[in-house]
């Protein structure tokens, strides 16, 4: 089998959230990826569990390698990505959250999008089935790429940054149905960010300057693929992939101290 992907999860103290993001891994159509796992558990749970154990084997029976490792102290989710990025050797990658449920094609077709286009990244927004009944046609707008996905500047407080709404609650999820889009015919279009699910090219993720960042920043902060993201898209440009198979477990979050937002501090 030829890889050409990493997988690269962060995790904290989740094992059964990572058992069922793992789970959905094992059944991708497109099966050409390895697996990093960073754990900053200041326990040894993961490594002991034998459900994760399970599927970790499983995974390596299906021709993965699949690597866990340890990165302490804490020292903020930018370091924690900056250590991923390091262990990567293939020419995509892909960040995923720990909490996260994957339809079959989600890499696929992520991966196809990235390849027609000579950007840096495609993701694909993560949805929340608690919203299914809260309906927000306001915040469903969307611009489709015609053609290839362009460089772009995107900034706080601009009428590009309100792309974001179309990503909340489960916005995309209720445009796709509207729209009738089919995962056997992805589509791009226009972001502000993407959060949870972003497949890179590993090396404009590099050029652009990675996440290289963190060592600026207080341990505690928030928004540092935000800032990797609007890097990226100005070199290369990125975009969002349409319909969306990522679905949230909806946990709490790990990250409560929000208050230093890393796009409202450091300039682009």
């Amino acid at each position: 089998m030829k890889k050409d992907i990493h997988i690269l999860i962060p995790t904290f103290k989740r094992l059964k959230a990572l058992a069922v993001t793992l789970t959905s891994l094992c059944y991708q159509s497109e099966q050409g990826f390895d697996i990093v796992i960073s754990d900053q558990s200041p326990e040894n749970e993961l490594s002991t569990d034998a459900s994760i154990a399970t599927l970790l084997r499983l995974l390596e029976l299906q021709g993965h390698e699949v690597k866990v490792m340890k990165n302490l102290p804490l020292r903020g989710m930018a370091q924690q990505r900056h250590f991923l990025l390091q262990q990567v050797h293939h020419p995509y990658c892909l960040f995923l959250d720990d909490d996260l449920i994957l339809e079959p094609y989600v890499i696929r077709n992520m991966k196809r999008i990235l390849q027609s286009q000579s950007i840096g990244f495609a993701g694909m927004a993560v949805i929340g089935l608690s919203y299914l009944h809260d309906h927000r046609p306001q915040e469903e707008t969307v611009a489709f790429w015609k053609g290839e996905a362009e460089p772009e500047e995107i900034l706080p407080d601009t009428e590009k940054w309100e792309r974001y709404k179309l990503h909340n609650a489960a916005n995309v999820f209720h445009l796709q149905q509207r729209l009738k889009l089919s995962p056997d015919a992805p589509v791009a279009y226009k972001i502000a960010w993407v959060g949870g699910c972003v497949l890179y090219d590993t090396a404009k993720l590099r050029q652009a300057g990675g996440f290289d960042f963190y060592r600026e920043l207080p341990s505690a902060h928030c928004g540092e693929d935000v800032m990797a993201q609007i890097s990226v898209m100005k070199k290369y440009g990125g975009c969002g992939v349409l319909p969306s198979g990522v679905y949230h477990q909806e946990l709490k979050t790990t990250l409560p101290d929000r208050s230093f937002n890393i796009p409202e501090h450091l300039p682009v």
